[in-house]
C-alpha cells in the first residue's frame, strides 16, 4: 500500500468546512455526550482532585506572611510565590510573563493541547465537576437528550430546578476564590461577613463572578474552547506535523467497515481495524469525529482513546487505533520524537529563564525615584550654598516597616530633609521632599551629576543618580 497516497485521499475525502457545534443556518447544535469511562478518565479524575485541592489551597498558603499567590489588579500589587511586585517591576514581571508564554508555545509545540484536556479550569470545571452533576441529576447522553427535547413535566421542573441550583452554589464557590486570587483571602473573607451596604464594591464584583461562571458553565460551555479561548486559537499555529496529540491511526484504521462474519472489501483493500461504531463522536465533549485528523475543536480529554479502547477489547483486536501520537510516527510507524524547532524553543526558553533569575537575584527591595520638583530653578542662599528641591519616593517591597536615610555620595553635598529618617511602611510607598545643598565652589557646571546613596540603617540598599543645577562658571 502506497502509503503517502492514501493519506492524501484520506484527507481529501474527510475535509470539512464547518464546526460539529453549529448547523447548515448556523444555529448552535447542544451537545449531549456519552458519559466517558475508562483507564484515561481515571487518570484525570485523578488529576482533577490535585487541581482542585491546589485551587482551593493557595490562598490559604503564605509564605512570610504573604501570600503565595495573588494578582491584584484593583491596586496593581501581584504576589508570586510569596515576593511582592509593584508596577515599578515592569520589566521583571514582563519577562517573567514572556518565559511563560514561550513555555506554552514549546509545551503546546511538542504535547499539543495537554494542558487543555488536563489542567484548564475550563475543562476541569465543566467536564469533571458541572457535567458530572448533569450525569447525576439527568441521566447519560440520550437521557438527557430525551429530557430537553420533552414536556415541561413535574419531574423535568424537578430535575432541571435541581440541577441549576447546584450549578449556583458551585459558582458562588468558585466566584468567592477567584476573588481570593485577586485580593487576598483575608479581603475576602471581610466581605462575605459584612453587609453588602458595607463593601459594595466587593458585593458586586462576587455577584459578577459568579454570574460569569454561571453563564460559562450552563451556557457557553465547549464554546469557549472553541471560539474564545485565544490559546485554542492559536494552536492550529503551533502544532505540526510532529506534535504529539491525540490521534486517529488511520493507516490501521482505514478502511473503515462495520463489524461482520464475513468482512467485504472497500476498492479492493480488507477493513481496517475501525469498525464505524461512533462512539469516539458520541462521547467528545466538542461533538468533534477524531476520525478526520487533528482539528481545531479537540482538547486532547481522552475521552475517545478510553472509548475506542473498550470496542477494540471486545472485538479483539489492539487497543491503541486512537491514541496520543504524532502524525508524523502514525505515517512513518516510527516513534513520537520531538522536532528541530521543539528543541529551538528550549534553548529560548532557557535563556529567559537564567535572565528572569539573575534578576529576580538582583532586584531591590526597595525602590527610590529621585526628581527635582518641575519648574524649579535653583537657589542661591547667602553663604555661599547652591540649593535644589527634589521629590523622592520610596517603595517598601519588603514584609517588615523600613526607615530610610538619604546621603550624598562622597559628601559632594548636604541633604535636609524634615525628620532625616523615614518611615516606609511594610509593602507601601512614601512621598517626601528634600534640599539638596552644594557650595558654590563645588558647582562647576549647568548640570552636575550627583549620586544619592539610600541607607537602612547603616546598611546601603541603593544608590541612586541624578543631577544638580547650578550657575556654570
Amino acid at each position: 500500500m502506497n502509503t503517502s497516497s492514501t493519506i492524501e485521499e484520506f484527507y481529501e475525502e474527510e475535509f470539512r468546512d464547518t464546526i460539529a457545534t453549529v448547523d447548515a443556518n448556523g444555529k448552535r447544535i447542544w451537545l449531549h455526550p456519552k458519559k466517558p469511562k475508562g483507564s484515561f478518565h481515571n487518570k484525570r479524575i485523578i488529576a482533577t482532585i490535585i487541581f482542585l485541592t491546589i485551587f482551593f489551597s493557595v490562598p490559604f498558603i503564605k509564605i512570610g506572611g504573604q501570600p503565595l499567590l495573588m494578582m491584584n489588579i484593583f491596586e496593581r500589587k501581584f504576589v508570586i510565590f510569596g515576593q511582592p511586585f509593584f508596577p515599578q517591576d515592569f520589566v521583571l514581571f514582563g519577562i517573567g510573563m514572556i518565559t511563560f508564554f514561550v513555555f506554552i508555545i514549546l509545551f503546546t509545540v511538542v504535547y499539543g493541547r495537554f494542558w487543555c484536556g488536563w489542567a484548564c479550569p475550563q475543562t476541569v470545571f465543566l467536564e469533571m465537576i458541572f457535567r458530572k452533576i448533569e450525569y447525576w441529576i439527568e441521566g447519560d447522553a440520550r437521557q438527557q437528550h430525551k429530557l430537553d427535547s420533552g414536556p415541561w413535566t413535574s419531574e423535568k421542573i424537578r430535575k432541571k430546578t435541581l440541577k441549576h441550583f447546584i450549578y449556583i452554589v458551585f459558582s458562588v464557590i468558585i466566584a468567592h476564590f477567584t476573588m481570593a486570587y485577586i485580593i487576598g483571602i483575608e479581603e475576602t473573607i471581610n466581605i462575605v461577613k459584612v453587609s453588602p451596604a458595607e463593601h459594595w464594591s466587593g458585593f458586586i464584583g462576587i455577584i459578577v463572578f459568579t454570574a460569569l461562571f454561571y453563564f460559562v458553565f450552563t451556557r457557553l460551555r465547549e464554546q469557549v474552547c472553541i471560539a474564545i479561548c485565544p490559546y485554542g486559537r492559536l494552536q492550529g499555529v503551533l502544532m505540526g506535523r510532529s506534535t504529539m496529540a491525540i490521534m486517529y491511526d488511520f493507516v490501521r484504521g482505514e478502511p473503515r467497515g462495520k463489524l461482520t462474519k464475513n468482512p467485504e472489501k472497500v476498492n479492493g483493500q480488507k477493513h481496517g481495524d475501525c469498525i464505524d461504531c461512533a462512539l469516539c463522536v458520541q462521547v467528545c465533549p466538542t461533538g468533534i469525529d477524531i476520525r478526520n485528523g487533528t482539528q481545531l475543536e479537540c482538547v486532547n480529554c481522552t475521552a475517545c482513546i478510553d472509548a475506542c479502547d473498550e470496542v477494540m477489547i471486545k472485538v479483539d483486536k489492539p487497543t491503541g487505533l486512537i491514541k496520543y501520537a504524532s502524525q508524523e510516527s502514525i505515517e512513518k510507524r516510527t516513534p513520537f520524537k520531538m522536532s528541530v524547532r521543539a528543541y529551538a524553543y528550549s534553548v529560548v526558553l532557557v535563556l529567559l529563564v537564567a535572565v528572569e533569575a539573575f534578576l529576580l537575584i538582583n532586584r531591590s527591595m526597595v525602590e527610590t525615584t529621585i526628581m527635582r520638583v518641575p519648574g524649579q530653578m535653583y537657589q542661591e542662599q547667602p553663604n555661599g550654598i547652591i540649593s535644589n528641591l527634589y521629590n523622592v519616593q520610596f517603595i517598601n517591597k519588603t514584609s517588615e516597616p523600613i526607615q530610610l536615610t538619604l546621603k550624598v555620595a562622597d559628601n559632594k553635598g548636604t541633604i535636609r530633609i524634615q525628620g532625616g529618617i523615614l518611615n516606609v511602611p511594610m509593602q507601601g510607598r512614601t512621598d517626601a521632599v528634600f534640599f539638596l545643598d552644594m557650595p558654590r565652589n563645588k558647582v562647576t557646571e549647568i548640570k552636575t551629576p550627583l549620586k544619592i546613596e539610600v541607607y537602612n540603617g547603616n546598611t546601603l540598599v541603593e544608590t541612586v543618580k541624578t543631577n544638580f543645577l547650578g550657575p556654570a562658571e
